[in-house]
């Protein structure tokens, strides 16, 4: 390790579990190393789904303790990156009032017609630029404030989960930018809490902390932390962009404005980069979202189910006493007929935990359609049902911005998935670049660095990633097929929750 070298600490936190990544920038590249990885279930607490948010806690300490092990102590920043929506309430305290609510748990169901009642979508919309989802968390406190008793009127401070764990590393109570635009409360013109809409929802607006912007300094470890870890006292906390999609577009190696990214992981995240939100009754209706990213960018994406529905596949069949891994599931979907029954990964019963063979099986036979009668077809199933979720996005977001997509850049752990990315090619008729498979850390890498003064904006940082990575490139083919299958699939009508 040369005396140039600046090591980062990426603390990476999925639904399924979390990871310490060493990042280290010897001025020219920066390379990976995972130190840390732990597994992380939701806890059922009394019929809701919660974060165990303590364990997750202790889980990053031991997270910058292995990475201080690994550089010697030669850490010069950390950042915290997790999904966004999710948030915790602190008393006056800063201790926390419960475990924090999953974004699928059940409250929400039913919250977004009740808050129209107050607030009507289209104003709503017009105000935030955020997608319509139960899981957003304006909906998750709009039931929560109509619980009388709850948890809100006892809270001090609202904090986003990536600011939450941020706070018990080091740094202050702020929410940072790209993760609080996931809420859908920021006014996204003036780049502030749309505290008038929150007020009207019966949201204390009082407890919103302030906003910074991402790639700045939070502060520096707590002291207590730097005892028990080994942390050097001036390790800085930085406020990367927390929201993990947000740092996965960072590490997007692209060049030009005719591409998209599709950030592919639980969920899938497909868009575009602007320089200002689309607020227009078209985005709306074509169910795009107006996220913060990097340098007052603005992510004008859509939110797709993605890889949920094979995860929880894998988990059934891990719980009756087979454990394939995700290689395998790919390859024996590879294996199975093409273009059999599809899924419309929209309906409700996908997104919720638990027996996804037999939800499966369920909109198949609701639908007409034939039943998978193996794990390969199901996975193929799910595959061939998002590539089409993918064509049917591509194709909204050429109309809403009046312009086609050339290239789709598909950057995180789903871009692993070689069957996937030739089925997206060959969808949606564009040229697939999948990679880099770690996007998420690599761009809050970029994040660290750019709070260090190691480089000036994220287009300096990606042109370091262009230089140090090759995209695999998928091209297009049988698209007669996929046409086909794209008409059947436009054709299903979703049958009742």
């Amino acid at each position: 390790m040369s005396d140039r070298t600046r090591n980062y600490l990426a603390l990476d936190l999925g639904a399924e579990s979390g990871r310490g990544i060493v990042g280290r920038f010897d001025g020219r590249k920066i390379g990976l190393e995972e130190v840390y990885r732990f597994t992380q279930e939701p806890l059922r607490d009394r019929g809701t789904l919660r974060w165990d948010a303590l364990a997750i806690a202790a889980h990053l300490r031991r997270a910058l303790a292995a990475a201080v092990g690994r550089t010697r102590g030669r850490l010069a920043a950390l950042a915290v990156d997790t999904w966004g929506v999710d948030y915790v309430l602190l008393d006056r305290n800063d201790a926390l009032l419960g475990y924090p609510y999953h974004y699928r748990d059940a409250r929400t169901d039913g919250m977004t017609e009740a808050a129209f009642r107050k607030v009507p979508a289209r104003e709503m919309y017009g105000l935030t630029g955020i997608q319509f989802m139960s899981l957003n968390t304006v909906f998750q406190l709009f039931s929560e404030a109509r619980a009388s008793g709850g948890a809100l009127e006892a809270a001090r401070t609202l904090l986003m989960i990536p600011d939450f764990f941020s706070l018990t590393l080091g740094g202050g109570k702020v929410c940072e930018y790209t993760e609080a635009s996931t809420s859908g409360m920021i006014d996204a013109r003036k780049r502030t809490w749309a505290g008038g809409m929150i007020r009207r929802l019966g949201i204390p607006a009082r407890i919103l902390p302030r906003l910074v912007e991402p790639g700045t300094v939070r502060g520096r470890v707590r002291r207590d932390v730097a005892e028990e870890t080994g942390a050097p006292a001036a390790l800085k906390v930085v406020a990367t962009a927390s929201h993990d999609t947000q740092s996965a577009i960072a590490a997007v190696p692209a060049e030009g404005d005719d591409w998209a990214y599709l950030s592919s992981g639980t969920w899938s995240l497909l868009g575009t980069e602007e320089d200002r939100p689309i607020l227009a009754d078209g985005a709306r209706e074509a169910q795009f979202t107006n996220e913060g990213g990097f340098g007052r960018k603005i992510s004008f994406l859509t939110n797709l189910q993605g890889l949920w529905v094979v995860q929880q596949l894998r988990a059934a069949w891990t719980a009756k006493g087979r454990a394939p891994d995700y290689a395998a599931l790919a390859g024996e979907a590879a294996r199975a007929r093409p273009f059999g029954p599809l899924l419309r990964l929209d309906w409700a019963p996908l997104a919720k935990p638990g027996k996804m063979p037999e939800k499966i099986a369920a909109f198949c036979g609701a639908t007409g359609q034939r039943v998978p009668r193996s794990r390969g077809e199901f996975v193929r199933c799910a595959l061939e049902s998002l590539a089409l979720a993918y064509r049917q996005a591509v194709d909204r977001l050429g109309a809403v911005r009046g312009r086609p997509v050339r290239r789709l850049h598909i950057v995180g752990g789903g871009s692993r998935n070689g069957l996937l990315n030739q089925m997206a090619a060959d969808a949606c008729g564009v040229e697939v670049l999948a990679g880099p498979v770690e996007a998420t850390a690599l761009g809050s890498v970029l994040g660290q660095m750019l709070a260090d003064g190691e480089i000036r904006s994220i287009a300096e940082g990606r042109a370091i990633i262009r230089s140090a990575v090759r995209p695999r490139s998928c091209a297009p083919r049988s698209a007669g097929d996929w046409a086909e299958a794209l008409a059947r699939l436009g054709k299903l009508e979703l049958p009742p929750a």
